[in-house]
């Protein structure tokens, strides 16, 4: 696949994000010293940015072959797939790829017999489980998203899972950082990016309330907005009235926003009977992983006119003349409109997969099912960020730890 990226300046970007990445950087070191991959192909279908080429070095560093390919076809970094490709790492990934080139590359990734499969909203997975190429050598596989986690349980709940599968997403050192706080700042990063609006003042419109939606209220709030969650869960949206936020139906949102932020995982959450009742000027959004929350289509179809304001902003123009803002495509506007999570919080995320990966090589669990992080990565990985970054926590004593252990006061 032609690569149109520099790489001297991808090499740039990732060694700047590796800076910001101590717990992966060790990690990577001690890849390096023990070589724990060595002999093993590493099929590793993510977003493919300079936080993810730090992995990817790590992993590398320690023997794996990895064959790298996109997990969003608008995600990838052209120049630091073209360094990566300069440092030995396999790379099928460029921005812009049609759906045939991109589930091309991941049936590339697989041809090449992988040991591990590593995955960001489970294409890869269940393009393996489709297909059947490269199945039988696969030890475990990894998935890094929400959504990709609940499409396992239920290729697992269809008892047709066919190795284990690890899911980094429930690690907490993953979720209640990456999924909050890395959302909610690429988030806005990927709008403000895309618009150049002012976010204070303005009434934005989340939906969902689970951490990623939490963490996009959070942010947004604190930018100045006012803010509306809209929910089909009756505790989140609980929580969101305790939290502060109104809580609203879509229909009666839709009325009212000036920025709407799809954070759901289902589809067509923005529908067009939502958007003929929206304002001149509303801005859509999506934080998803799939570009199925907002009808694009639809969008499309009921629009007249349709112009490129600027990159990754998209003006249509409905038949009575009001005009919709669509950000990205409806694709995820934290890596198409921006740079994606930021380095620190992925040091986390990506320090879980990097160990996850170990534990399957050492391991080789055989339980056919969609398991945790084992929670001793877990407690490394916080150790490890505290550490990095001088933060000091107590220790239980003996007597607690036995208090702790005990049913008698």
């Amino acid at each position: 696949m032609k690569k149109t990226g520099d790489a001297d300046q991808g090499k740039k970007k990732i060694d700047w994000a590796q800076s910001l990445m101590p717990v992966l950087r060790q990690i990577g070191e001690d890849f390096s010293e023990h070589e724990p991959f060595s002999g093993i192909v590493l099929s590793a279908t993510l977003h493919v940015t300079k936080e993810t080429a730090v992995l990817a070095r790590a992993l590398h560093s320690g023997g794996a072959k990895v064959v790298l390919t996109a997990s969003n076809p608008l995600s990838t970094d052209d120049d630091v797939a073209a360094a990566l490709s300069s440092e030995g790492i396999v790379v099928r990934a460029r921005r812009g790829m049609s759906e045939d080139e991109y589930f091309g590359a991941i049936d590339f990734a697989h041809s090449q017999h992988p040991s591990i499969v590593m995955d960001d909203g489970a294409d890869s997975i269940v393009r393996i489980h489709e297909t059947g190429s490269g199945i039988d050598g696969v030890i475990g596989a990894l998935e890094e998203t929400t959504t990709g986690v609940i499409r396992l349980k239920a290729l697992e709940s269809d008892h047709k899972l066919r190795f284990p599968v690890i899911a980094v997403n429930q690690a907490n050192t993953k979720r209640l950082f990456d999924n909050v706080y890395g959302t909610g700042q690429s988030t806005f990063d990927g709008i403000m990016r895309a618009t150049s609006m002012m976010i204070a003042g303005r009434c934005v419109v989340v939906a969902g309330h689970g951490l990623v939606g939490r963490g996009i209220a959070m942010r947004a709030r604190g930018l100045g907005a006012r803010v509306i969650v809209t929910e089909v869960d009756p505790v989140k949206a609980l929580e969101a009235h305790m939290n502060g936020y109104e809580v609203l139906p879509m229909n009666a949102a839709a009325r009212i926003g000036d920025i709407f932020i799809t954070a759901t995982g289902n589809l067509k959450v923005v529908t067009t009977d939502h958007i003929e009742l929206m304002k001149d000027g509303a801005v859509l959004a999506n934080s998803g992983h799939f570009n199925v929350e907002i009808d694009t289509a639809g969008l499309y179809a009921m629009s007249s006119s349709k112009k490129e304001i600027r990159p990754g902003l998209e003006e249509l123009r409905l038949r009575d003349g009001k005009r919709i803002l669509l950000l990205g495509q409806g694709r995820l506007v934290n890596l198409v409109c921006a740079e994606g999570h930021p380095p620190d919080v992925m040091d986390m995320s990506f320090a879980n997969q990097a160990l996850c990966s170990k534990y399957l090589v050492e391991k080789k669990p055989t339980v056919l099912a969609v398991f945790n992080v084992p929670q001793e990565i877990d407690d490394e990985v916080a150790k490890r960020k505290l550490s990095s970054l001088g933060v000091r926590v107590d220790k239980l004593t003996a007597e607690q730890e036995k208090y702790l252990k005990s049913w008698r006061i």
